[in-house]
């Protein structure tokens, strides 16, 4: 059976070529679903200055792949997908998504992408169908093509029994789940998700991870994720870490975490400020000591063949060693190293890098 063409898509199918030898031959796939060089985006400051939302930007994204882009708010996430989805301008620099330049090929780009906003864009008080159809009909799919792929997408995500709900008496993992189903009607080749479980509890987040998957297995679609949970940012292939709207790390998620190495170590102690004392004595010289609420806290490599001699030496000096741990580095270990602080720090402030892609574009295409 010939693949069923997307709404638009005037490409021949392969079973089209085969009839039909005097056709174009299709274009190759790009190698990469989304590939960026020095991509910036400016908003003007006070007194003249310039605010960057997003700075000298270089990313790559396989085919297929699901990529995460990790930072706290404020750090340029969704002015990013904003870039991507062709939603905003660019300053400077260059972006291709799908095969397609965001500045010169903007509607090409928005008919092979999909996007999850943060905030819902589900009207209440019309049924999950309704919603659907509303957004397949934007995307130009004939009528009967439009209810065969509402049907399609919600029986992907598990939502076939609430079709006939309204939208208000569905919960908020069942609404993010349509979201995805609305994002999936047209094919598109790449699925942007912005904060995609932001509020829900930890078995609607795990419910949405489940059946993201499934799509990305099953239709082969790019998933490309902003979020600052780090346990979300272990469920993709790649993670670029961004701050301040600068790109600072990228690599799989133990690829990262093996760069830094060492194990953290953990000592709660009866008097911890004398305790970091006699740490910093035998500790590897170029290891930073601090105290935090887990205790008297170091880097070490191999830290569990450390703990007995450190709690010896504490013993030593009568210092009582009520817990110990070691434990292998974590993303927001990574995310400290990079950065110098927190994934969960709160941002000072709210920039042009905290709006949404809907706001961002008032502001990026009025100068257009």
């Amino acid at each position: 059976m010939s693949r069923q063409l997307r709404a638009g898509d005037d490409r021949p199918t392969r079973a089209a070529l085969i009839a039909d030898p005097n056709a174009a031959p299709h274009p190759p796939e790009p190698a990469y679903a989304i590939r960026t060089r020095g991509l910036v985006k400016s908003y003007p400051g006070p007194a003249g200055s310039a605010i960057h939302a997003v700075r000298d930007l270089d990313l790559e994204v396989r085919q297929g792949e699901t990529f995460a882009f990790l930072g706290p708010n404020g750090a340029g996430k969704s002015t990013t997908i904003a870039l991507l989805c062709a939603l905003a301008r660019p300053t400077a620099g260059h972006a291709r998504v799908a095969g397609a330049d965001v500045v010169t090929q903007p509607h090409e780009v928005r008919r092979q992408v999909g996007m999850l906003f943060q905030h819902s864009a589900l009207d209440p008080d019309l049924t999950a169908d309704q919603n659907l159809h509303i957004h397949a009909r934007l995307y130009g799919l004939r009528r009967r093509h439009a209810r065969e792929r509402a049907a399609e997408v919600l029986e992907m995500v598990g939502l076939t029994d609430r079709r006939r709900s309204p939208v208000r008496t569905l919960s908020g993992g069942m609404r993010r789940r349509l979201e995805i189903a609305r994002g999936m009607l047209h094919s598109p080749r790449v699925l942007f998700l912005d904060e995609p479980t932001t509020g829900l509890d930890p078995h609607a987040r795990a419910q949405v991870w489940e059946h993201l998957r499934a799509l990305r297995d099953r239709n082969g679609s790019t998933l490309f994720v902003t979020t600052h949970y780090l346990e979300e940012a272990e469920n993709c292939d790649r993670i670029a870490i961004i701050d301040r709207g600068r790109l600072v790390a990228q690599g799989t998620p133990a690829a990262l975490k093996a760069a830094i190495g060492d194990d953290r170590v953990a000592l709660r102690t009866s008097d911890n400020v004398t305790a970091q004392q006699v740490v910093r004595r035998i500790a590897p010289s170029d290891q930073a000591i601090t105290v935090d609420a887990d205790g008297v806290c170091l880097r070490a490599p191999d830290g569990s063949a450390w703990i007995p001699r450190l709690c010896a030496a504490l013993e030593g000096h009568g210092i009582a060693v009520h817990a110990a741990s070691a434990t292998p580095p974590t993303l927001d270990d990574v995310f400290f190293h990079h950065t110098g602080r927190s994934i969960h720090a709160t941002a000072p402030g709210r920039t042009p890098a905290d709006t949404n892609p809907s706001e961002t574009t008032a502001k990026g295409e009025g100068g257009r």
